[in-house]
């Protein structure tokens, strides 16, 4: 009888898998919702069909793509606007039909494309390149300028049939974008590039996942300021589980990576696989919840990150500060000043290969010769550490100059160096490549030499280029680490971990510093333009005297 018992719990075991499996099998027919079936007395839409092989961010390519006009439309008023992936999808007509009808969206313009192809000159011979992956799967902007920049304009070039104009919001706010599968990661990504332009997305069975990037997002969006952006997921637990991951734990891991980031996410999981049934059911539910409140903008939420929280002010952002030229201009120095210890100012002067001092007074003094410097830093003790990029193979090297002005050589080799610092304890020094995603870090000996070299800092690379393209360093009083990059200012913490990230307007940063009466506004430059904002951490005056910053969790 003994025997009989784990027998018998087997066997109930294998019983309810095969009624779970039965049952996942009858979850896939979903129930109709009313906005999906044509509705007697509903005003009818109209599709439009376009092809489109004009494309310069994706030269050669050819697509089709479909837009739908309501019937509600006036051409004297822009209308909002829904992209998706993949051509039409989730009888979205007659859902657009149905709730823009009983008032639950607002007048919406809807622009169905599809993947582009780069069509084979000879269709019996060869196949056409399939362009889906490239477009959908990979992170960076090119889609969103894509859309923005060569879609929508061309939309915008058509009439309808009675002729009416097509004029579409230019408002982040009046604009969703969705898709399934790729398209919904594409769809995510466009709204994550460019949040100003649309900030509503549905994703459908997203294939965040490793396929070209998809799987980083988790992570980034713990780390990264959080942005406008409304998102209603969808996925089922029998969806996709291969060589590139698990389509269900992804799309759950971004749940909750959104919901800790302060993010407005709705989600309905359900039994399905990767098809479209469950996302043509809940679609109607889905524009509901994104359009719900509009014209009420969609606000940016508050992230759970500690470091986040600890670093910003709420409500203070990016602010214009002026111009690059102006910025220079005060200075009326012939090349990038660098502040030293009592009062003292060191200039770069890199057309005369030199390194001038200026002492308080204002009397000239050159420093070192023959060097073209890349980023300078001066301790306390005078001692200062100079990064010059003057050897053909881009390889940059280290001096330490002593107060005495006496020049030795402390490292060679750094892969395209741009900027070094010292710790706030000013007992080692940061140096970054601009050509890998590596942050070195070294000892400073007693003797003001330097040893323990290590790769310390590892920072996020963007999927369009093979480094992180740091420009620029600086610190915190609290040992926090804050450096220019492609993805914006990443900041470290004492152990080399990116903890943060915060986006920035206008482009890669190429400096950034601690400014202000009380050394808490980040002043960083994009382009020709500065930005800047206060935090409530304090900057580092490296020429003042060390400060030792609290042990840092391990």
């Amino acid at each position: 009888m003994k025997n009989l018992i784990p027998i018998a719990l087997l066997c109930w075991a294998i019983l309810c898998r095969a009624t779970v499996a039965l049952g996942q099998s009858a979850a896939e027919n979903y129930p109709d919702d009313p906005a999906s079936i044509e509705q007697p007395g509903v005003p009818k839409g109209e599709v439009l069909k376009f092809t489109f092989d004009q494309s310069k961010i994706f030269p050669g390519t050819w697509r089709e793509y479909w837009v739908y006009v309501p019937a509600q439309y006036r051409s004297d008023k822009p209308a909002c606007v829904y992209v998706n992936q993949d051509g039409i999808q989730w009888k979205a007509p007659t859902v657009f039909d149905n709730l823009i009808h009983q008032g639950q969206m607002p007048v919406t313009i809807s622009v169905f494309v599809a993947p582009g192809r780069v069509r084979a000159a000879n269709p019996d011979k060869a196949l056409d390149r399939y362009n889906r992956s490239f477009e959908y799967d990979g992170l960076g902007d090119a889609y969103a300028r894509f859309i923005l920049e060569e879609i929508l304009p061309a939309v915008e070039t058509q009439k309808t049939s009675d002729g009416r104009s097509i004029r579409l919001s230019k408002n982040g706010n009046d604009r969703a974008i969705g898709g399934s599968s790729s398209g919904a990661v594409c769809a995510f990504t466009a709204a994550w590039e460019r949040p100003d332009a649309f900030s509503r997305v549905f994703s459908a069975i997203g294939t965040y996942v490793g396929l070209r990037g998809g799987d980083r997002y988790s992570t980034l969006v713990r780390k990264t300021e959080p942005k406008p952006i409304r998102v209603f997921l969808q996925d089922g637990a029998n969806d996709l589980n291969i060589y590139a991951g698990d389509w269900w734990k992804a799309n759950e891991a971004m749940e909750r990576a959104l919901m800790f980031a302060g993010y407005e996410v709705e989600h309905v999981w359900g039994e399905g696989g990767h098809n479209g049934k469950h996302g043509t059911a809940v679609f109607p539910q889905a524009m509901r919840w994104l359009w719900k409140d509009w014209p009420k903008p969609v606000t940016t939420g508050k992230s759970k990150n500690q470091f986040l929280s600890d670093m910003l002010l709420p409500g203070e952002g990016w602010q214009p500060a002026g111009s690059a030229a102006q910025a220079t201009s005060k200075t009326q120095k012939p090349g990038r000043a660098v502040l030293g210890p009592n009062g003292t100012t060191y200039v770069l002067a890199n057309t005369t290969k030199q390194v001038l001092a200026y002492d308080a007074s204002g009397r000239e003094k050159v420093v070192v010769r023959g060097i073209t410097g890349t980023d300078l830093v001066v301790a306390h003790n005078g001692n200062g550490y100079l990064l010059a990029a003057d050897r053909a193979d881009h390889r940059s090297r280290l001096y330490l100059i002593r107060p005495t002005g006496e020049k030795i050589e402390v490292d060679e080799g750094l892969n395209g160096a741009t900027g070094i610092a010292l710790t706030p304890d000013q007992t080692q020094l940061y140096a970054l490549e601009s050509a890998t995603h590596w942050v070195w870090i070294y000892q400073i000996n007693p003797d003001g030499t330097l040893g323990s070299k290590q790769r310390y800092g590892w920072l996020h690379v963007p999927d369009t280029a093979e480094n992180a393209g740091a420009s620029a360093i600086t610190c915190d009083r609290e040992g926090r680490v804050y450096i220019a990059t492609r993805l914006g200012i990443q900041v470290l913490d004492q152990l080399g971990r990116v903890n943060a990230i915060l986006p920035v307007p206008g482009g890669q940063p190429t400096r950034i510093t601690f400014e202000g009466t009380d050394f808490k506004t980040l002043t960083i430059r994009c382009g020709d333009k500065l930005f800047s904002r206060t935090l409530t951490m304090q900057g580092v005056k490296p020429y003042e005297a060390p400060v030792k910053p609290a042990t840092p969790r391990l």
